[in-house]
Parts: C-alpha cells; sequence; structure tokens
C-alpha cells in the first residue's frame, strides 16, 4: 500500500470515533461527491476549520473485476470506520474512493494524519488479501492548502478541486466560447493597435533606461504562475518593498486612501508614486501600459475578462475566502471591478465583485464588460 501526503506542516492529537449509530452510509456519486467537497470548501472558508480529502485509489494494472469486489469492500470497511459527519463518495466513478474528514483541528495536522491513515489501514488490512491491500494507494489532501510567495509553483494541491478542473460538458462548451473570444479578440486589437505599440515602445526606450516591457511573475488560475507583460512604466531597480507593504495593508482591511489627482476622496494605490517615470504616469492614467497582456491572452495565462492576477507575495496575505477569485475563471485584462469601483472600492468588495463575475459568468457578461471597459479608461485609473 503506498501513501502519499502532501504539506504535512504542524502537529497535535485528534481521534476518529465510528459512527454513533448503526445505519446505512450513502455512498455519494461523483457528481455528488464532487459538490459536498465544494460545499466543504466554502464551509471552512467561513468556519475556518480545515478538513482532509484522502484519496484510495487500486492500482492501475487491475482488473476490472478485482478492482470492483475490492473497491466495494473498502467502501463497506470506510462506513463502518469513520462518523456519520464525514463524507464518502466516488470521487472518480468505479476508480478512485474519496472521504472527507471534518472537524480536524488546524494546530494537529501530523497527528490528524498519522490517527487516520493507522485506523484506514487495520481497518483495509481486515477486508483485503495482503496482495488486495498492496495494490492500493492512499493520498491526504488538506484544505486549506499552503499558498504562499517561497511556493514558486503556486498553491497546489489539484486534487482539491475537481468540480472546477473537470468541469460538465455544458460548462466546457461556455468555456470554449470563451477561449474563442479571447483569441479572436486579442488578434484584432493587437493588429488594430500595432502602430500605437510600435511609438509606445519606442518612447519608453527613448525617455527613460531600461528595457520596453515589464516582466513580472503573476498567479494565474489554479495557482499557476505565469510571467505578465507590461510597458515599463517604472526607473529600473526600484524598491517594491513600499508596494508589498501597502498591499498586505490593503487586503488586512488596513489600508488607508491616498489622495490623487482627480479624486477628491482618494483611492486604494499608491498614487503618486515616485518610482513611476513621466511617461509612465500617463500610460497608466490611460491604461496603455496594459496592452501587452493580449500577448497574455493569446498564450492562454489570461482572459479578455477576469479578475486581475496577483503577485505571490499579495497571494501569500491572502485570506482562504480571497483564494477563490483565481479558482473560478481565468484572470483577465479587464473585469467587473474594473467597469465598477476600480481602486475607489475596498479589498474585500473587489473580491466580492470577482465572486461575482465567477457566479455569472456568461459570454454576453463579458461582451457587456468589453463595451464598458472604454468608458472606465477615458475616465482614467484614478
Amino acid at each position: 500500500m503506498s501513501v502519499r501526503v502532501p504539506g504535512e506542516k504542524t502537529r497535535s492529537s485528534f481521534s476518529i470515533d465510528p459512527p454513533s449509530a448503526d445505519v446505512e452510509r450513502i455512498t455519494l456519486s461523483e457528481e455528488g461527491f464532487r459538490r459536498m467537497l465544494a460545499i466543504e470548501r466554502k464551509r471552512t472558508e467561513r468556519t475556518r476549520e480545515p478538513f482532509l480529502l484522502m484519496l484510495l485509489e487500486a492500482g492501475e494494472d487491475s482488473g476490472s473485476e478485482w478492482r470492483n469486489r475490492a473497491l466495494d469492500s473498502v467502501i463497506t470497511a470506510l462506513q463502518a470506520a469513520t462518523r456519520e459527519t464525514d463524507v464518502i463518495g466516488w470521487y472518480k466513478e468505479r476508480v478512485t474512493i474519496g472521504v472527507v474528514f471534518t472537524g480536524l483541528s488546524d494546530s494537529d495536522r501530523n497527528s490528524v494524519l498519522s490517527t487516520i491513515l493507522t485506523r484506514v489501514s487495520n481497518t483495509l488490512r481486515g477486508e483485503l488479501t495482503i496482495e488486495q491491500f498492496s495494490r492500493f494507494s492512499v493520498s491526504f489532501h488538506f484544505f486549506p492548502d499552503d499558498w504562499d510567495d517561497e511556493n514558486p509553483e503556486g498553491p497546489s494541491n489539484p486534487a482539491l478541486y475537481p468540480d472546477l478542473l473537470h468541469p460538465a460538458d455544458r460548462k466546457r462548451s461556455l468555456l470554449a466560447i470563451k477561449r474563442a473570444m479571447d483569441v479572436v479578440g486579442s488578434l484584432i486589437l493587437i493588429f488594430s493597435f500595432l502602430p500605437v505599440l510600435l511609438i509606445i515602445a519606442a518612447a519608453v526606450r527613448a525617455t527613460s533606461r531600461g528595457p520596453v516591457f515589464f516582466r513580472q511573475q503573476r498567479v494565474g488560475q489554479f495557482g499557476r504562475n505565469f510571467t505578465f507583460l507590461k510597458f515599463r512604466s517604472m526607473y529600473v531597480g526600484n524598491d517594491h518593498s513600499v508596494h508589498r507593504e501597502y498591499v498586505k495593508k490593503l487586503i488586512a482591511g488596513e489600508a488607508d486612501r491616498i489622495a490623487a489627482n482627480g479624486s477628491k476622496e482618494g483611492v486604494y494605490k499608491l498614487a503618486n508614486d515616485k518610482r513611476i517615470t513621466p511617461l509612465g504616469k500617463f500610460l497608466r492614467k490611460t491604461s496603455l501600459d496594459e496592452l501587452p497582456q493580449f500577448f497574455n491572452v493569446l498564450r492562454g495565462d489570461m482572459s479578455l475578462v477576469g479578475p486581475r492576477p496577483p503577485i505571490p507575495y499579495e497571494l501569500a496575505a491572502y485570506q482562504t475566502w480571497h483564494r477563490r477569485r483565481l479558482l473560478q475563471v481565468k484572470p483577465g485584462i479587464t473585469g467587473l471591478w474594473q467597469v465598477t469601483g476600480r481602486s475607489r472600492v475596498k479589498f474585500d468588495d473587489m473580491v466580492r465583485l470577482d465572486l461575482r463575475y465567477a457566479t455569472c459568468w456568461s459570454p454576453w457578461l463579458d461582451l457587456k464588460i468589453l463595451l464598458r471597459t472604454p468608458v472606465a479608461v477615458i475616465k482614467g485609473a484614478y
């Protein structure tokens, strides 16, 4: 029996009590189990009580008849060995069994893993032969998983998000339409703005020392890092610590509005930043610095419409529920936040707008946001 245990960090005590009543447990279908897994993620976002997903899979070389008998035996054993509050179902129909252990303590991950692994192993040994037992592999996945700027590959644990990584057929069709809109729209806009792109590139090179493009690591959907492109609007060799500290306060809800030209109430942004070149101020105010992101859209890292992709150190300051803005949709150049509140709303409100977009998304909504974007750009960033 092989075991994979990703991301353990802490210790304490935990016990699993058997079911309180001798009743028949329902084994959820693949669709039902994924739905319950999504519900548990949202519950953890509210309560901050983590859960543990355990996956049990028979070896790929096993015959279907052996696999079915063994999996049925494992499910029967797990139903007797887990609590009524735990969730049992097909993570992958007739291939992989999933169990969600709820009500855990976040301070005790290593001990929880040890306790559960010991109990499950002992239970399965009582139901399976040694040969059958050796063919099973088990993996454990805690939620929330670790997302931090020390992990260059982003979070993650794709096993925790099967409903998002493998959407239903209808959603896949809509996503194909969205991707087609992205490719066609980006190509049209690149060729339409080609003279402007060349003029800006020459101006950036002529007015300050450094490269034409600013390249930065950003975090995309499901925590996948990618190289984000903009026209350079800052002097080279500047200190990013000022932005890092302000962003941490902004995400924590502790940042003050900063006075900016044309904004009486101020904005939640580092306005009048001395690191920005004179040309860079104009490019930022008109959003022309973002034109190279059409190449990010063509490469598939971004969409025309979606949440703005964060810098890794921004992601490290997120609360668990903030992360959902990076899971449900691909990041974009423009979005609901940009055409409604932009830098005048608090960070939590920005996230709520992103989540509203993810929930209500449709090709028609994308089109409406794209049509509203030029008005938002004309009004200026501030």
